[in-house]
């Protein structure tokens, strides 16, 4: 039984996300530049590219909220069944607590991304059933322009032909998406595991309280290493353990080169669709290193932080191998899972060439 209140979440997430303007914004007065742009990926990535790519849809924060918490339901549905296998009288009423709780965090979240994010390659990678989509968040992009100080019309089409540069990836190479939500499904059964033995642990804590029935501390050592661990924005890793982190850093180190592989092939030829590239770029790069104080916080709570790594690495990787090798070295990326390159080949790139040529 899926515990979660997802229409709560839904209400929270759109009344901290706010409803601005559109701002002018619409999807197809770049989708024709968009898709010429899909076609010059595909030649210089050597991705085929399909002729069914989706459709740019601009769309307001409750819509994009929307979207993310439906493809939310299979990744955290198996993890909030653990809540709803309760007996007894109470079980019901906890039950429905906790689902008010759990699905007032995620509005909350979702609301608060929801205020950021520019556009989305929407892709449900446990569900191969649902068709992915190409999201432009339209008050996002016109409040986003303003503040740059940038042309709206331009600034739509960057971030359009970099979704769509996502779409070509896993079009192109279609064992990318059942790659990655095989390592997601092994997570969230890992941690359905988890979940289970902390029940069970939970139940014997009695046993391990100090003198007076209060909760044993940790030592003074555990908590410095505690401390100094959150510091570096390791709380995932914490929560996850050791196991667990191992499929994340494999999902880190394949999302750092989808993503690096967008910016660097949108630098290598899209400047002849997007001639203020290079200004957009530096608009764009200002904006990601001027987060206030509160979103690099919650960055590092949830380990938000990686994904702004994940740009910067992965290009920084395939900059050095086209340098190298020239594009077709950076093509057998695509070739299948064993040509993804590890999280220590994506800062040395030399190896990794040594390794896909053999």
């Amino acid at each position: 039984m899926d515990a979660i209140d997802w229409s709560i979440a839904q209400r929270i997430g759109e009344r901290i996300a706010g409803s601005p303007p559109p701002g002018g914004v619409r999807a197809g007065a770049v989708q024709p530049l968009a898709y010429d742009f899909a076609e010059r990926v595909g030649s210089y990535s050597g991705l085929p590219v399909p002729s069914d790519l989706p459709p740019l849809e601009a769309v307001d924060r409750p819509a994009w909220i929307a979207a993310n918490l439906k493809n939310m339901r299979p990744l955290l549905g198996p993890l909030s069944e653990r809540l709803g296998d309760g007996t007894g009288p109470l079980a019901g009423p906890l039950r429905a607590a906790s689902g008010f709780l759990l699905g007032a965090q995620l509005g909350a979240l979702t609301g608060i991304l929801s205020q950021r994010v520019l556009g989305q390659y929407d892709l449900a990678l446990l569900d191969a059933s649902t068709p992915p989509r190409l999201l432009l968040l339209a008050p996002n992009l016109a409040l986003t322009a303003r503040n740059m100080g940038v042309d709206r019309d331009e600034l739509v089409l960057w971030v359009s032909i970099h979704e769509i540069t996502h779409a070509v990836q896993f079009a192109g190479a279609p064992w990318l998406r059942e790659h990655l939500g095989g390592l997601l499904k092994q997570l969230i059964d890992g941690l359905q595991v988890t979940l289970a033995g902390r029940f069970s642990r939970d139940r014997d804590a009695g046993a391990r309280r100090a003198p007076g029935g209060r909760p044993r501390l940790p030592d003074p050592d555990q908590l410095r290493e505690l401390a100094e661990r959150a510091r570096r924005g390791e709380l995932l890793r914490l929560t996850l353990g050791e196991d667990r982190w191992q499929l994340v850093e494999r999902m880190q180190a394949a999302m750092s080169l989808i993503e690096g592989h967008a910016e660097h092939t949108m630098d290598a030829v899209g400047t002849e669709v997007l001639p203020s590239l290079p200004r957009l770029r530096g608009a764009m790069n200002r904006r990601r290193e001027s987060r206030g104080l509160p979103w690099r916080v919650l960055e590092r709570l949830l380990g938000l932080e990686l994904k702004l790594r994940q740009y910067e690495l992965g290009r920084r990787f395939c900059d050095a191998v086209v340098n190298e090798g020239g594009p077709q070295a950076l093509a057998r990326a695509w070739d299948g899972p064993q040509s993804l390159p590890t999280t220590a080949e994506l800062h040395a790139p030399a190896q990794w060439l040594a390794r896909t040529r053999s």
